[in-house]
């Protein structure tokens, strides 16, 4: 559960492009730090209109931060916490100032040992004690469920169209991101009630088929559309061959058939060039930086950062900072945050705001980037 902590500046070190860590006084850094608050275990946030915050933790609490304090906001869906999966994304929908609509992403158990991802629409009713859930319906669910606790993705958001955009890891099968009999390894486009559009590439195929919009994708843990409309996802790879991608209708960017990583046990993956059928990433990250939450940037607050992304690292402790140049795209600066980094966005004022990953012994702090004063 949440504490609050008095507002403090940190100093944050600065990595260079190429993994190797550089010591690098704090006034040389391109902002400051301000530490908000902590949570356990967060998972995803997303700010209200008033500028309040909404916290997913991963074991299963929705919570409100609002001046200095949290509140929970009761109703939510039964989740199954354990390893990779829980409680995962919150987004609202497009509309939310007029039809109250929240969506959460999470984890459900199913018969014997099998789980699967879900996503929830439910409205959001805001009290003195904080908030409930109330019409809640699920309107998307993984099939087929299976065992383990891994790959879940589940990251969410809404398009330029209006739709709901859903990841969907592999879960650790590797073949399901290739059949399309599944909805696992693969990016998918839904009306905001659940329902398929029309317009999808394979709308006309049976069951989840019709859901997909692109497949052959291993764990994506991020997802944002830039100025232009287009849609950007990253996914953690194999044993290396971490990737950035550019999403295009109906294609297949070739897991497991082809990665820039390997398998953990050692066995060699084709990579991408071998195979030109499948989508290659626009970048690849080998050390990878374990790819967690996607923000593309457009705020005032950092002027000469707008249309770059920012990816939170894992692994890699870091904040990536990434440029585009028509459909390329390259790693520009890495800076050293000393924690793992799950999600990454933007607030009303323009700051970026980070959680760390934490732990069942360590708090996920809330994390406020603002610019230094020239």
């Amino acid at each position: 559960m949440f504490r609050s902590l008095a507002a403090i500046t940190c100093a944050c070190l600065l990595t260079a492009c190429d993994g190797s860590e550089g010591g690098t006084p704090p006034e040389m850094l391109p902002f400051s730090v301000t530490e908000v608050a902590d949570f356990d275990e967060p998972w995803a946030m997303t700010f209200l209109p008033d500028g309040a915050l909404l916290v997913t933790e991963k074991r299963g609490a929705l919570l409100l931060y609002a001046n200095q304090k949290t509140q929970q906001i009761s109703g939510v869906p039964k989740v199954a916490a354990g390893g990779q999966g829980g409680l995962a994304d919150v987004i609202l929908h497009p509309d939310f100032a007029t039809n109250g609509y929240v969506y959460l992403s999470f984890v459900e158990a199913g018969e014997g040992k099998t789980r699967g991802g879900a996503v929830a629409r439910a409205k959001l009713v805001r009290s003195t004690a904080g908030g409930t859930l109330t019409d809640l319906r699920v309107i998307w669910r993984q099939e087929p469920k299976v065992s383990g606790s891994g790959h879940f993705s589940q990251r969410l958001t809404f398009g330029p169209d209006g739709h709901l955009w859903i990841t969907s890891g592999e879960r650790q099968k590797f073949d399901p991101a290739q059949d399309m009999r599944m909805n696992l390894g693969k990016v998918l486009r839904l009306k905001d009630d659940g329902s398929v559009p029309q317009d999808n590439p394979f709308a006309d195929q049976a069951g989840v088929t019709a859901q997909i919009w692109s497949l052959g994708h291993r764990n994506l843990l991020g997802m944002a559309f830039d100025g232009q409309g287009r849609l950007w996802t990253h996914e953690m790879g194999p044993r290396g061959g971490d990737e950035l991608n550019l999403i295009e209708r109906g294609a297949n960017y070739g897991y497991p058939l082809v990665s820039n990583g390997d398998h953990y046990d050692g066995r060699s993956i084709p990579d991408h060039y071998t195979q030109p059928q499948f989508k290659a990433p626009k970048i690849s990250w080998n050390p990878v930086i374990s790819p967690a939450g996607l923000l593309i940037y457009n705020g005032s607050e950092f002027p000469d950062w707008q249309g770059d992304a920012f990816i939170g690292g894992l692994s890699s402790e870091s904040l990536i900072r990434v440029e585009f140049e028509g459909d390329t795209a390259r790693e520009a600066a890495r800076y050293g945050m000393g924690e793992r980094i799950r999600e990454v966005e933007q607030g009303p004022d323009g700051a970026i705001w980070i959680l760390e990953d934490g732990d069942r012994s360590r708090a996920g702090r809330l994390l406020r980037l603002t610019a230094r004063a020239r």
